[in-house]
C-alpha cells in the first residue's frame, strides 16, 4: 500500500473515557515554529487538515503553545472548525506564559478555571474533551486536580488527565476523579526508569501518552535523537528512525498513544504510516 494511503487507524484504537481515538495522534507544539523561525501559516493549516484526512482524531495542544506570530490553538480552530464529531482535542493547564512568552509560575488551583476558559476561547468550543494537569514541583496534585474535577462537574471539561507526573500523583488524582491519560516523557532511550509505571497505567486502564518520544533528549529543539540500534532497524525496513521510534512506542502496550508533531506534510504521512510498522521480537529485544 502506498505510504500516503496508510491511515491512523492502522495502529488500532483506545478509549479515553467514552471517547474512541486512533492510537496515532498529533501533537501541536511544533505548529508555531520551524526551528528558530515562525512556521508557514498556510502550510501548517494544511498539515492539520491532512492529518484529519489520514484518520487522526486525537490532537494534543495547549494555550501556552505559541510563538510571537502563531498560536497552536488558533491554528487548530482555523484549520478544523467546525470540528468533526469524533475529533478529540486534549489540552493542558498548569503552566502559563505572559503575552511576551515568558513563563509564569505554576497556576494556583483557583487560577485553573481561567486557563480552561482561555483554551475554550482559543479553540472556539463550549467544552474541552480532555484536560491534563501538567504539574511541576508539587508533592501533591490533589488540590489542583480537585479544582479541575469541579470544572468537569460544571460541564466545562469532559475527562481529566495528568502530565509530567511522578507515580504517586496518579493515585492522588484517582482518589478524586477518574484519570483517562498520563502524559510523561518516555521513549526508546528516554526515561526508561518509568517502564513499570507505564505498565501500571495499562493495568489500570489509563492511557500513557509519551512526549518527546521522537526527539528524545533533544526535546523542544526538534529533530530525532540518534541511536545506532534504531537506525539499523530503520534501514532494514526502509523507514525513518522516527517511524521506528513511533512503532516502538506503540509496541509497549495497547494503552500507549503516540502524538508525534510536525509542520512538515511529508513527515506527517511518515508518522501516520508508522502505525502499520510491526517490529519483530528480535528487533524489540535489540532495542531493549
Amino acid at each position: 500500500m502506498p505510504i500516503d494511503m496508510i491511515t491512523a487507524g492502522s495502529a488500532g484504537t483506545w478509549m479515553l473515557g467514552d471517547l474512541t481515538v486512533n492510537r496515532i495522534g498529533f501533537g501541536a507544539m511544533r505548529l508555531t515554529h520551524n526551528g528558530s523561525a515562525a512556521s508557514d501559516r498556510d502550510r501548517v493549516i494544511g498539515v492539520l487538515r491532512r492529518a484529519v484526512e489520514l484518520g487522526v482524531n486525537h490532537i494534543d495542544t495547549a494555550a501556552f503553545y505559541f510563538s510571537p506570530l502563531r498560536s497552536a490553538n488558533e491554528l487548530i480552530n482555523t484549520a478544523l472548525s467546525p470540528y468533526a464529531d469524533d475529533l478529540v482535542i486534549t489540552t493542558k493547564v498548569g503552566p502559563g506564559r505572559d503575552p511576551s512568552g515568558e513563563w509564569l509560575p505554576l497556576a494556583r488551583p483557583d487560577q485553573l478555571r481561567g486557563q480552561v476558559e482561555e483554551n475554550l476561547r482559543q479553540l472556539g468550543r463550549d467544552h474541552l474533551d480532555v484536560v491534563n494537569l501538567r504539574q511541576h514541583g508539587l508533592d501533591s496534585v490533589a488540590e489542583h486536580f480537585g479544582a479541575l474535577a469541579d470544572l468537569r462537574d460544571a460541564g466545562l471539561i469532559r475527562h481529566l488527565g495528568l502530565a509530567n507526573i511522578r507515580p504517586h500523583h496518579l493515585a492522588q488524582a484517582q482518589a478524586i476523579a477518574p484519570v483517562v491519560c498520563v502524559q510523561n516523557p518516555y521513549g526508546v532511550d528516554t526515561r526508561r526508569m518509568h517502564d513499570q509505571f507505564v505498565r501500571t497505567c495499562g493495568e489500570q486502564g489509563v492511557a500513557f501518552v509519551p512526549f518527546f518520544a521522537i526527539a528524545g533528549d533533544g526535546r523542544e529543539a526538534g529533530g530525532v535523537a540518534t541511536n545506532e540500534a534504531v537506525e539499523v532497524i530503520a534501514r532494514t525496513h526502509g523507514v525513518t528512525p522516527a517511524q521506528v521510534r513511533i512503532a516502538w512506542t506503540l509496541s509497549r502496550g495497547p494503552h500507549l498513544l503516540a502524538i508525534p508533531g510536525t509542520g512538515n506534510p511529508d513527515h506527517l504521512v511518515e508518522n501516520v504510516a508508522a502505525g502499520a510498522l510491526r517490529l519483530s521480537p528480535e528487533e524489540l529485544a535489540t532495542l531493549e
